[in-house]
C-alpha cells in the first residue's frame, strides 16, 4: 500500500500534537498508509511519535533542525519537496492552517501537482469535497497531474484511533539559501485559554450584534463554559467593539466546522454562513422569526438572548450537576 504524506502540525507549546493533525492521519487513510511527517527542533517527535502512531501513522518521518523554526515556512515546503520524490507517495494530506496552506501552495509548485485547499472529505479515488462561493455550492474535484496535495479543514472529519508502528525514520535537514531569505526573529505564545481554540473545537457559540455589548458578551462566555465551548463572534460583534477581532467566525475571519454550533443573536449574513455552515448541527437564538439563519439552522429558538442563554446555561448546570 502506498504512503500518505501528513505534516504533523505541533501545539505551539511544543508539547502535543494539533487535533487538525489527527484528523488528517483519519483522512489520509482512505489512500493509503499514513506516514506523519514531524518538522522542527530537535526533540519535537520525541513528545509526539506514540500520539501520531495511535491514529494510524505507520511511519513517522523525523526532520529536526533549528533551521526549521528560524526561518518561516519555505524549508517545510522543501523538506516535502524532497520527501515526495524519494517516496513517491500516492498524495499529501496537510492540516488547513494559514502555514498549511502556505506550505502546500509552495509544494505544489516546486513537485509540479495539483493543489486541493480547505477539502471537508476525501474519497477512496483521492476525489475530495470542497465547499465554495461562500457555501453556496458543494464541489467534488480531483487532482489530475502529480502527487494530489490536499489541505484538510479542521473538524470535517473525527479523528479515530487506528494504531499503527509509528516507526521512525530521521530524515536530513537541507536548507538553500533561497529558503533562508525570510528569518524568524521573536515568537510570541498567544496565552492559553481555558476555552478550547476556535477552529478545532468541537462545540462554538457565538455571538452577533443582537449580544448588543462587550460586557453582556459574558452570556455568551457563561453559556459556552457550561458546555466545554469555544467562544465565537460575528463580523458585526467584533466590528461594534463586542469581542476581540480573532474570534471572528466568517468568510473574512475563521472557518469551523464543530459538531454542535450555537449562533446567539446573529442575523445569518451570507458572510458568517461562509464560516460555519459545514456545522454538523446548528442552533440559533434570534428574537426575529425572519432572521435568515434560521434557514440554516438545525434547532431554533425565537425569543430574547438574554432570557434564552441563560436560562439554558442554568440547565445544562443543573444536569451537569
Amino acid at each position: 500500500m502506498a504512503e500518505v504524506l501528513v505534516l504533523a502540525e505541533l501545539d505551539p507549546t511544543g508539547d502535543g500534537v494539533r487535533k487538525t493533525t489527527l484528523e488528517a492521519l483519519t483522512a489520509a487513510r482512505a489512500l493509503g498508509e499514513p506516514a506523519a511527517v514531524v518538522t522542527g527542533a530537535p526533540g519535537s517527535a520525541a513528545k509526539v511519535r506514540e500520539k501520531l502512531a495511535e491514529y494510524g501513522a505507520a511511519s513517522v518521518y523525523v526532520a529536526e533542525s533549528p533551521e526549521l523554526d528560524d526561518y518561516l515556512v519555505a524549508p517545510k515546503a522543501e523538506l516535502l519537496a524532497r520527501l515526495v520524490a524519494e517516496t513517491s507517495p500516492a498524495a499529501v494530506v496537510i492540516p488547513s492552517s494559514a502555514e498549511g496552506k502556505e506550505v502546500a501552495a509552495r509544494l505544489a509548485l516546486k513537485t509540479g501537482s495539483g493543489f486541493l485547499t480547505d477539502v471537508t472529505e476525501i474519497a477512496a479515488d483521492g476525489t475530495a469535497t470542497q465547499v465554495a462561493f461562500a457555501g453556496a455550492t458543494v464541489v467534488h474535484a480531483k487532482v489530475t497531474t502529480g502527487t494530489p496535495i490536499y489541505t484538510l479543514r479542521g473538524n470535517s472529519v473525527t479523528a479515530e484511533l487506528a494504531p499503527a508502528a509509528g516507526e521512525e525514520k530521521p530524515v536530513e535537514v537541507v536548507v538553500s539559501e533561497e529558503a533562508r531569505k525570510t528569518r524568524v526573529l521573536d515568537r510570541v505564545v498567544e496565552q492559553k485559554s481555558s476555552r478550547p481554540e476556535l477552529t478545532e473545537a468541537s462545540i462554538v457559540v457565538s455571538g452577533g450584534r443582537g449580544v448588543a455589548s462587550a460586557e453582556n458578551f459574558s452570556i455568551i462566555e457563561g453559556l459556552a463554559d457550561s458546555l466545554g465551548a469555544a467562544v465565537g463572534a460575528s463580523r458585526a460583534a467584533v466590528d461594534s467593539g463586542f469581542y476581540p477581532h480573532t474570534f471572528q467566525v466568517g468568510q473574512t475571519g475563521k472557518t469551523v466546522s464543530p459538531q454542535l454550533y450555537i449562533a446567539v443573536g446573529i442575523s445569518g449574513a451570507i458572510q458568517h454562513r461562509a464560516g460555519m455552515q459545514t456545522s454538523k448541527t446548528i442552533v440559533a437564538v434570534n428574537k426575529d422569526p425572519e432572521a435568515p439563519i434560521f434557514e440554516l439552522a438545525d434547532f431554533g429558538v425565537v425569543g430574547d438572548l438574554n432570557t434564552v442563554v441563560p436560562e439554558a446555561t442554568k440547565k445544562i448546570i443543573a444536569r451537569k450537576g
